[in-house]
């Protein structure tokens, strides 16, 4: 069983501090809490409140946030309740009764698009799915971790799966076309989320790997040219390959030669048209906000 790991994070609202934890907390979505009575299907949340100072509590799949009142400062009693969140955790209780609050089944919409990948399909949903990326190469990386990702590994058309923010991109092998399958894995997919079945039960571990690793970088505290760089990828980047049904993450910067290394998922990793993109837009990009500080822009897996 994984160990529960609770880290504390600083938000830009200093009433408001988050709890991340390395363990999935909840079945993708979100909660959010005013008081204890509106808590009354999250345990956790209830026994928060017990706290005088707790006036909010936010509970989304991989991290818990707390607003307080103004009668305390975080620094006195930040610890305490960190302490308190991973020993709750540790102890195998219940975080939210997902089972009741998912009783009326939710209006899920799920809709196909194809992307600029032929090999790739990237499914839509009304639903938020997970906090952090993930992508999985076959189906015994999915059973470790996430249960749709593996039942969407079942189809044998299936190379590989990529989840994000609230879409799934699907790529397939060259012995079948979309056209003939999208529609059975887009039911299929609806059906498994109005069922409110789990989607990642535990984050993928990041093993040790070398220089050379095409796993993204994660949970780690980056500065100077590096953090400059994560923050471009994220706010004009980002945006616009998700929109295609991809992902690019951020896995280094070599300060000597000023070579940017990036991780391409979901739809953009093996498109035709991916190294066109990363030379003439993400390069040229990264060129121009950082003037003298990039001469190149790497795939890992490009």
């Amino acid at each position: 069983m994984q160990e529960v790991n609770i880290t504390i994070q600083e938000t830009t609202n200093n009433t408001i501090l988050k709890f991340n934890s390395n363990k999935i907390l909840i079945n993708g979505g979100s909660y959010e809490f005013s008081n204890i009575d509106e808590a009354k299907n999250s345990p956790l949340a209830q026994q928060l409140f017990y706290l005088p100072f707790v006036k909010k509590v936010f509970i989304t799949a991989n991290f818990i946030a707390i607003q307080r009142f103004d009668i305390v400062e975080w620094i006195d009693v930040q610890e305490e309740v960190r302490e308190q969140i991973e020993a709750y955790i540790s102890d195998g209780n219940k975080i939210v009764n997902e089972e009741i609050s998912t009783q009326k089944k939710e209006a899920i919409e799920v809709y196909a698009e194809v992307t600029p990948n032929p090999a790739v399909m990237k499914f839509g949903t009304n639903k938020k799915l997970t906090e952090i990326d993930v992508e999985y190469k076959n189906i015994e990386e999915a059973s470790k971790s996430s249960p749709l990702a593996q039942a969407i590994f079942n189809f044998p058309f299936v190379k590989e799966v990529f989840i994000s923010d609230n879409y799934i991109s699907v790529t397939k092998y060259d012995m079948i076309e979309w056209n003939e399958v999208f529609t059975e894995v887009r039911s299929f997919i609806r059906e498994y989320l109005v069922e409110g079945k789990t989607i990642i039960k535990e984050l993928p571990k990041v093993s040790e790997t070398s220089e050379t690793s095409t796993t993204p970088k994660i949970e780690v505290k980056l500065e100077g040219i590096s953090a400059q760089i994560a923050d471009i990828l994220d706010e004009y980047i980002k945006p616009a390959v998700a929109g295609d049904g991809g992902n690019i993450a951020f896995n280094s910067y070599d300060e000597n030669n000023k070579v940017v290394s990036v991780i391409l998922q979901g739809a953009c990793s093996g498109c035709p048209s991916s190294t066109a993109t990363l030379k003439n837009g993400i390069e040229t990009l990264l060129k121009e906000m950082l003037p003298n500080q990039i001469n190149e822009v790497v795939a890992l897996n490009g």
